[in-house]
């Protein structure tokens, strides 16, 4: 399975196609637009959350609720574009309104403008934006549903916000899905209101936040990536795509960092054999050994920081004049750290989709299910 995404922030709609998803895989609208929804929630977020709504139309790949095997496009209307059509058509358009060439520290505009020749810096900036995340939310809900069908469901929860910690770990997976139900999507509410509080604090000194979250994929069967190349490693391909996610600074899986910190006797997950079955008595290394699924759940933790557009600004150079200035202001959120527990929670399905297709393969659901549980049930 591949996927590829277009679209600009400010353009017509964001477009996501989606290649080798087996036949008859159910999937509808109202699902994924369950997605978008909660990747739109959070405290912190803009203005911009207010003017979209974002609803996905299936354009091709599905038939009466069902995947065909071809290739799935989908598209999310920027309602915002009816301001900004004069300005971001693809055909004649002012291109001297809302130009912006005071390049904003932390975000892809400079970089962008000189690897790509560009005097404007929006011609980076809307593509560059979390507002692709969007349709990557919209794939994510289809590899999502497809390994629902398999038994293999995915969340998160916000671990820091701006310094604000919370070591609180779920007991079970229903204390998970809770976590839709606070405001920045924290388990421990006392923590969840010093966050709040964060939050406020910035948006009052014109700043912003960055922060923490933890994905876990509950019932992940062992036995899914390979040690025997590196760019077939399952920590590999999922950190990957996950630092792909626009904010994101650092990705670890288990105990990461801790594990410098500590011996092997504390650190290695010791192995039994009950019912069959072979199992870790603790899960140290988040599900995920020799670059291989251990049957363990796979629990990563996502570093994000804070959002580059700062209303106060940041002191930066102009692209044209080249003189010392302060960085322009656009539409941003204060802290979007709940919101990116969503996202890459539907990274990860998408990256756990490919990687169980890469072994079981299948054409439809029907067979994809068949060697799933065929390679459950296979243990020397």
């Amino acid at each position: 399975m591949r996927y590829l995404t277009a679209g600009e922030s400010h353009g017509k709609a964001l477009i996501g196609i989606m290649d080798g998803c087996p036949a008859n895989l159910e999937i509808t609208e109202e699902y994924i637009n369950y997605q978008l929804k909660r990747r739109q929630q959070g405290f912190g977020r803009g203005e911009r959350m207010k003017i979209e709504s974002d609803q996905v139309q299936i354009l091709s790949g599905v038939r009466n609720k069902l995947t065909l095997g071809s290739p799935i496009a989908l598209m999310i209307e920027n309602k915002d574009y009816k301001n900004w059509q004069d300005i971001m058509s693809a055909g004649e358009c002012d291109t001297t309104q809302r130009v912006v060439t005071t390049a904003r520290p932390a975000h892809a505009d400079l970089a962008g403008a000189l690897k790509y020749n560009q005097k404007d810096a929006r011609n980076i900036l809307e593509r560059a934006s979390a507002r692709e995340t969007a349709i990557r939310v919209a794939l994510g809900a289809i590899a999502r549903k497809f390994l629902e069908e398999l038994g293999v469901k995915i969340y998160s929860h916000t671990v820091m916000i701006g310094g604000i910690y919370s070591d609180y770990f779920p007991k079970d997976i229903k204390e998970l899905e809770k976590a839709d139900s606070d405001p920045v999507r924290c388990l421990d509410p006392a923590k969840s209101q010093l966050m709040i509080q964060k939050i406020q604090q910035a948006k009052q000194e014109g700043d912003t936040l960055g922060g923490e979250v933890q994905v876990i994929a509950s019932k992940m069967a062992w036995g899914y990536g390979s040690h025997a190349q590196y760019d077939q490693k399952l920590d590999a391909r999922i950190m990957a795509d996950i630092a792909s996610v626009q904010s994101v600074k650092s990705v670890s899986i288990g105990l990461g960092a801790r594990y410098g910190q500590i011996s092997g006797l504390e650190a290695h997950d010791q192995i039994g054999f009950k019912d069959d079955q072979f199992f870790r008595y603790t899960n140290n290394s988040g599900g995920i050994d020799g670059g291989i699924s251990t049957g363990e759940d796979i629990v990563i933790n996502v570093t994000l920081k804070p959002i580059p557009t700062t209303m106060r600004g940041l002191k930066t150079v102009d692209l044209l004049t080249h003189k010392e200035c302060i960085s322009q202001k656009e539409r941003s959120d204060v802290c979007a750290v709940a919101a990116a527990g969503v996202v890459c929670e539907n990274v990860l399905a998408l990256t756990l989709m490919q990687v169980l297709l890469d072994t079981l393969g299948g054409d439809h659901m029907d067979e994809v299910k068949q060697r799933w549980l065929q390679k459950q049930a296979t243990v020397f």
